[in-house]
């Protein structure tokens, strides 16, 4: 029963983040799709394959057959609330819209949907609702959300997002997903940091005219003997900003950018994963992407759910 392959597509897939979690519970992805080609060039370096273009583009038929839809959509405002009757309308123009008619179109087992964790407070709580009450009553899934912070799951970084995760309702299914526990340790740091004398410094002129203009606590600096978790990783971070940055003391001028490395162990990256693009594109995709430990703590869930549906599947097949 473990041995079997389920299957995922991988929607606004940026670089495979949620695909790895998925994979590495045993899931196989069978379509995947990114419109940004720099994102592609990394997805494609990485996983051997091209993922297909603009998902607004794509028919919904053409997609293969999956287990899991999953999708790490960007939010957007829903204009049209309480303006036109039907599902269809109320999020059309949006992109979570795509989501909703490839789920309508292939019926898969379940989904999992990623984005971040204002979203339930967006225009005023409306976005939100809508996208729970089309899931549940327009398509028919059993549906639940949970903001979750990647410092739990043995990452050193705090970064909060909100996780929605539904399976089809049956009247032969018992639908049993569990939240995956925290983790009982923290992760620091500094135990990932690196020495760089060139390539990521900040000049001495813009320490002493913008980072440290002001002593009041701001930016976040880490070295190797920090052991707590860095604020979240955004994806304008090369824009070095002081309020929301974290920058380490080392380097030529005393104080740097992340590595790349430090960037992907931040996120749950392995240290082989290539990025094909420049720094700044670097720092864009990983400040987009998904920390890919809690996706496979989530996926694992998931799995023993589908793993359930299965053992009821064959448990009536021969009549029991």
């Amino acid at each position: 029963m473990s041995d079997i392959k389920f299957e995922i597509i991988d929607l606004f897939a940026g670089v495979g983040g949620i695909r790895m979690g998925f994979e590495r519970n045993g899931f196989k992805c069978v379509f995947s799709s990114e419109w940004d080609t720099f994102s592609q060039k990394t997805y494609s370096t990485n996983f051997g394959e091209m993922p297909n273009g603009d998902i607004t583009n794509i028919d919904a038929k053409s997609i293969p057959n999956h287990d899991i839809l999953t999708a790490g959509f960007p939010c957007q405002p829903f204009s049209t609330i309480g303006k036109r009757e039907g599902f269809q309308h109320k999020t059309q123009g949006t992109l979570f819209f795509d989501i909703v008619r490839i789920l309508k179109e292939k019926n898969p087992k379940g989904f999992l949907l990623e984005n971040v964790a204002g979203l339930k407070n967006h225009d005023k709580g409306k976005t939100f609702d809508l996208i729970i009450d089309t899931l549940r009553n327009e398509l028919g899934y059993w549906v639940d959300s949970k903001v979750l912070d990647s410092a739990d799951f043995n990452v050193p970084q705090h970064r909060k997002r909100i996780y929605i995760v539904g399976f089809k309702k049956d009247s032969t299914n018992s639908i049993n997903f569990n939240w995956p526990e925290k983790s009982d340790s923290k992760i620091g740091i500094g135990q990932f940091i690196e020495t760089h004398n060139q390539g990521y410094n900040i000049s001495k002129h813009l320490q002493k005219s913008y980072i440290f203009k002001k002593d009041d606590g701001r930016p976040q600096i880490v070295d190797k003997d920090s052991d707590f978790q860095i604020k979240t990783l955004v994806s304008t971070y090369h824009k070095i900003q002081r309020l929301t940055g974290t920058f380490v003391r080392d380097g030529e001028t005393g104080l740097r950018l992340l590595s790349e490395n430090e960037c992907k162990a931040t996120m749950g990256f392995p240290k082989n994963f290539v990025f094909p693009v420049s720094r700044t594109q670097m720092y864009r995709q990983m400040g987009n992407s998904v920390a890919v430990p809690v996706i496979e703590a989530i996926s694992y869930q998931m799995k023993q759910t589908l793993l359930t549906f299965q053992r009821e599947k064959n448990l009536r097949l021969i009549g029991i």
